[in-house]
């Protein structure tokens, strides 16, 4: 009988500030939210946290996380996500999947991916 060890989630070590930098080395800015997903689930279902009507006035205005075409954000809230907050005046978020987090050092984020292999805020 062999035991299966679960997997760790790469966003476990991530934290809200931390500097986001890609496979390529270039520092993309930093962590501006994180959700952890459920990798097992079939749909992204029950992944969002029960909405007040304060959040539901404020997403009219503002939209609601992730803001990608829906299907995008469906995987993203069931896999998990960081939202980056993008360097530069007129730059635009971006998303990265926890599957395209590599690891968290001491430096920041470290992503597998480089930068246009991550999705822009809608």
């Amino acid at each position: 009988m062999t035991t299966q060890m679960p997997e760790s989630n790469p966003l476990a070590d991530v934290e809200v500030g931390m500097p986001v930098i890609d496979r390529e080395n270039e520092q993309l800015g930093t962590v501006a939210a994180l959700k952890f997903g459920d990798p097992q689930a079939i749909t992204a279902e029950g992944q969002q946290a029960p909405r007040g009507l304060a959040e539901v006035v404020v997403d009219s205005f503002t939209g609601s996380e992730p803001d990608v075409p829906r299907q995008l954000a469906e995987k993203l809230l069931r896999t998990g996500y960081i939202k980056i907050d993008a360097k530069g005046l007129f730059s635009t978020d971006l998303y990265a999947g926890a599957d395209q987090v590599d690891r968290v050092a001491a430096d920041g984020v470290r992503l597998a991916v480089p930068r246009h292999h991550l999705v822009p805020e809608s």
